[in-house]
């Protein structure tokens, strides 16, 4: 099974591309076009966001960059930047800013008043009324709109009409439905 990944940040994938490729360690620059996919992979399984994992492996290869003459087996460069990779992210975490606070009251969610059933059952009829009320073709609109959560797009492409004829139709069909009597006490 294949999988292709393909980066949401592009930016970080690009600078490291731009600095591999003007590397004054040209060894440093294939090294990374080779192994980046791979590096990038372990970063992100150290992050939840993809575009902090690119930044994460841009520093671990930073830091390899300038420790790269020190680094005498180039064999296990992979063991060296995973550890950078590591390192760097648990010096993230432990500067993170933590914005809680002891209290001697916790604080409870404002609690929203319960609508009562029936009166919600009460407005679904008149709601029905109302939308039985419009012509068949507005009626229909309004359904697949609002009820079935179709775009105006795919409500056209339903009726085989056009994007326009739908916007219009729901435009006059709402307009119908501000003005019915019996939904007037809802509002």
């Amino acid at each position: 099974m294949t999988v292709s990944m393909v980066p949401m940040c592009t930016s970080a994938s690009k600078a490291a591309t731009r600095t591999a490729g003007s590397s004054a360690y040209p060894s440093f620059a294939s090294y990374v076009r080779a192994r980046q996919p791979v590096l990038l992979r372990t970063a992100r399984s150290l992050t939840a966001n993809p575009c902090d994992a690119e930044d994460l492996l841009q520093t671990a290869l930073t830091k390899t960059y300038v420790a790269w003459d020190r680094i005498q087996d180039h064999r296990a460069l992979d063991g060296y930047v995973r550890r950078a990779l590591l390192n760097t992210r648990t010096s993230q975490w432990r500067k993170r800013k933590v914005d809680e606070f002891a209290c001697d009251d916790l604080p409870e969610p404002d609690v929203a008043p319960v609508a009562d059933p029936a009166e919600q059952q009460v407005l679904r009829d008149a709601m029905w009324r109302a939308i039985m009320k419009l012509p068949a073709r507005q009626r229909a609109m309004v359904v697949l709109r609002y009820y079935e959560d179709l775009s105006e797009a795919q409500t056209a492409e339903v009726l085989g009409v056009s994007i326009g004829t739908v916007k219009s139709a729901v435009s006059r069909a709402l307009g119908k439905l501000r003005e019915d009597p019996e939904l007037t006490p809802v509002r």
